[in-house]
């Protein structure tokens, strides 16, 4: 089992910066890949970022160049730097982990609110 928590959202308003935090705790080991997914009002859940163990990244084309996933394995812990935050950013944020048999692990999620 993996257990994971979320923390850094809030309200912010357009333009500006928030950073999300998701701890890891449980069987760590058998984490590979970490990742963020959003979900807004009405929509399906997608895909923001995604980290590799190695550290190989990949972002959604509506965030590129302005969130920043980063991994400390060490600690556990996936961050997710968001710059130049939009209104349409808003949304509950998950913390999503898949082990190497690749069954998956979802955070309780953190709201993320940009005001115009």
């Amino acid at each position: 089992q993996v257990q994971l928590v979320e923390s850094g959202g809030g309200l912010v308003q357009a333009g500006g910066s928030l950073r999300l935090s998701c701890a890891a705790s449980g069987s760590i080991f058998r984490i590979n890949r970490m990742a963020w997914y959003r979900q807004a009002p009405g929509k399906q859940r997608d895909l923001v970022a995604l980290i590799t163990k190695s550290g190989v990244t990949n972002y959604a084309d509506a965030v590129k160049g302005r969130f920043t996933i980063s991994r400390d394995n060490a600690e556990s812990t996936v961050t997710l730097q968001m710059n130049n935050l939009k209104p349409e950013d808003t949304a509950v944020y998950y913390c999503n982990a898949m082990t190497t048999s690749m069954f998956e692990y979802w955070g309780q999620g953190t709201q993320v609110t940009v005001s115009s």
